[in-house]
Formats: structure tokens, C-alpha cells, sequence
């Protein structure tokens, strides 16, 4: 569901003046501002002031909100459970019975003037599919339009986001590169990681040299680029056969950064057979021998998957 003028709905905790629109001005009182009763788009306050009133309504219908993710609210009865996630004024749900469901929707139309936009097929350029077997998630659309945008559709397709004797560095001696091109086609890819674990590896790489790219990495980040051309249909599956068993993986390669010696870190992170986090991140000190940064690799792996079991006791899976 969709959330009419969101914004207006919020109380403001702070006096806030404004100056009397243009071409509005009263003649008899140029001089004079308005004090506002309500936040208004534009506001640094508004979206605090929206998510104040919406928690505080919530809280009163006994919707409890979550202790790790604050734009989580969940409900339960006897062996059934309700869940709310908020973005903005954009609000995705779904329970374990439809009565639920249909009170929530009761209880937010009461207060707010709503949209519903139906069964979620499309979020945040993320799209949905439910079947009968699970959920995939895909963003099949927004690779296409990336492809398309840097003027790659007709480029060939790789079958590996990048070559394995691929060794990029600073390559100071390389041809500079235009940087906001650069920095552009990094960040719609580090958007696409969001479904596809298989470039986080290679997009965070290509993502140190943002100060002064290359011809180098511009090449390397191209390639990446018609990897997702040919690969746009890879997402995740999420499964509904599965257990509550939470599960994490992780590595480190040695001194694997050729510009400063720093080791990378890598980890999966399961719940069940469904993959639910991924990442690739270079480490914050030099390692003086792969034993130290493994542990350092299983110990940021030991933190994901602590606030991960924090969360999950949210939805009460021990």
C-alpha cells in the first residue's frame, strides 16, 4: 500500500516558520511568515515527523515495532504472525492469515488516506515473483535499462564478470577516464548487487579507483557491464522448503589489494537454503599472515551473523 501525502501527516515537534509563497504575499502583512501546524515536503523534518506518527499509531494497535530494524512492525496471535515493513510511504506486508491482513488494512485506512497497489510485483526496481515453490527476486528490468544507458546493447556478452588474471591496480601511468561516467556506471551496479551476489566481488574492486579512473578500469567495469547483458534473469530464489537454521561462510584471500597489500574479506550468510547476505569488503589493516586475516574475515562473518540472530529473534525464529 501507498501512503497519500505522507508528509503532511506528520506532527511537528519544533516551531517552524516559513516565508509566504510567491505571488501569495498578503499585501496588508508582507512583512509576516506562517507558522505550520503540519511538516511539508521539502522539510529535513518531515520524514522523522511521518515515521514518529506512523509508529506511534501502530503502537497503539498493538503492532510492536521491531528492536533492530525500527522501520519493522510485526504482530502475533497464538501461531500466526503479521509483518510490516516501512519505506517512506511505501508499506509492504504480509501474515500468516488473511484476517490479518484485512485488519491491517482496515486500521491504516481509519487513520491515513491510502492507496492499495495490490499482491507485490515490483519494488524499488527489485522484481517479485511468488509462485507456489517460493519467492525470486530479479532485476531483470533495471540491468536491461543499465545496459542500455551506458550504450553496451550491443556489445558481446561475457560469461564471467571478470578475468581471473585480472590484476588491477592504480595504473598511474594509464590514460584518465571521464569520472562522472565512471562513478555512474559504479553506482547502478552496486545497486544491482542487491540480487546478484555473483558481481559484489568485482564492483567493490572497480569501486576504489572512483578518485582518478582508468582506461584500466573503465574496461573492467564495461566488462561487468555485458556480464549483466547476458545474465539480466539471475536473481534469487527464496524457497519455502527450508528450516530456520541460521548458517555463515566466510574467506580471505592475503595481501590480495596490489596498491596497499590490504586482504578482502568474504562472506554468505543463510538462513536455511535461502541466501539472505553477501559481501565482499576490503579489510582496514595490513594482515602480517593469512592466519590473521582469515580471523579478522571470521570475525566481521561472527558480527553479521549476531545481528542477524538479533533480528531474527524479531519474527520469534530462535
Amino acid at each position: 500500500m501507498d501512503v497519500k501525502s505522507a508528509f503532511l501527516n506528520g506532527y511537528l515537534q519544533e516551531e517552524v516558520y516559513v516565508e509566504q509563497p510567491k505571488g501569495f504575499v498578503d499585501p496588508h502583512s508582507p512583512n509576516h511568515v506562517f507558522k505550520l501546524k503540519k511538516a511539508l515536503y521539502g522539510f529535513k523534518q518531515a520524514p522523522r515527523a511521518w515515521y514518529d506518527r506512523l509508529t506511534e499509531y501502530l503502537i497503539d494497535n498493538q503492532y510492536r515495532r521491531g528492536g533492530i530494524d525500527r522501520t519493522l512492525f510485526i504482530k502475533h496471535h497464538d501461531h500466526d504472525i503479521f509483518v510490516a515493513q516501512i519505506y517512506v510511504d511505501d508499506i509492504v506486508f504480509r501474515s500468516t492469515n488473511k484476517t490479518k491482513v484485512d485488519k491491517f488494512v482496515s486500521v491504516m485506512s481509519s487513520e491515513f488516506e491510502m492507496s492499495m497497489v495490490g499482491e507485490l510485483n515490483y519494488f524499488l526496481g527489485m522484481q517479485v515473483k511468488q509462485t507456489s515453490m517460493g519467492i525470486m527476486l530479479n532485476q531483470s528490468k533495471y540491468a536491461k535499462n543499465l545496459v542500455k544507458r551506458f550504450g553496451l546493447e550491443n556489445g558481446k556478452d561475457f560469461e564471467t564478470p571478470m578475468s581471473t588474471t585480472l590484476k588491477l591496480d592504480k595504473d598511474e601511468k594509464g590514460k584518465s577516464v571521464d569520472q562522472s561516467l565512471y562513478r555512474s556506471m559504479i553506482g547502478s551496479l552496486l545497486y544491482q548487487t542487491a540480487s546478484r551476489p555473483d558481481i559484489c566481488f568485482n564492483v567493490g574492486l572497480c569501486a576504489r579507483f572512483q578518485a582518478n579512473p582508468k582506461e584500466s578500469h573503465l574496461k573492467a567495469v564495461k566488462r561487468i557491464i555485458r556480464y549483466i547483458k547476458g545474465t539480466h534473469s539471475l536473481g534469487l530464489f527464496y524457497s519455502f522448503d527450508t528450516n530456520d537454521i541460521l548458517v555463515g561462510y566466510c574467506d580471505a584471500d592475503w595481501a590480495g589489494n596490489i596498491d596497499d597489500r590490504k586482504s578482502i574479506s568474504g562472506g554468505c550468510f543463510y538462513v536455511g537454503n535461502n541466501l539472505v547476505s553477501w559481501s565482499s569488503k576490503k579489510q582496514n589493516s595490513v594482515s602480517l599472515s593469512s592466519s590473521e586475516a582469515e580471523y579478522i574475515a571470521a570475525g566481521s562473518a561472527c558480527t553479521q551473523l549476531l545481528w542477524m540472530k538479533q533480528i531474527l529473534k524479531d519474527y520469534e525464529i530462535e
